[in-house]
């Protein structure tokens, strides 16, 4: 029994948290700036989210943030997606490897 209520009670505060801007806010917001925070706020949650697993996913900081580096550069220069992710991952393994040596 606790189980369904609790189920209920976060199914009720999911929805609410989307409901509830839908509802109070129906104009349009006008304000620059405004409009320009809410548009970077997925951004800047998705980036709080995993810039702490890239440094910490691995079995050291110092591959983490090699992979991290090759990814930003990579990106910086306008490469795809998959270039950067492949290439990012390649850093990894072989800064791992070279630390394994160490």
């Amino acid at each position: 029994m606790n189980l369904y209520v609790y189920i209920l009670v976060m199914a009720l505060t999911t929805y609410l948290i989307r409901m509830l801007p839908l509802t109070l806010f129906q104009k349009e917001i006008k304000s620059r700036f405004l409009r320009s925070f809410l548009a970077y706020v997925p951004c800047a949650c998705l980036a709080a989210m995993t810039f702490p697993a890239i440094l910490y996913a691995t079995n050291s900081v110092f591959s983490g943030l090699a992979g991290l580096v090759v990814a930003v550069l990579l990106a910086f220069f306008g490469k795809s997606l998959v270039t950067v992710a492949a290439c990012s991952c390649a850093a990894v393994f072989v800064s791992e490897q070279l630390l394994s040596l160490l």
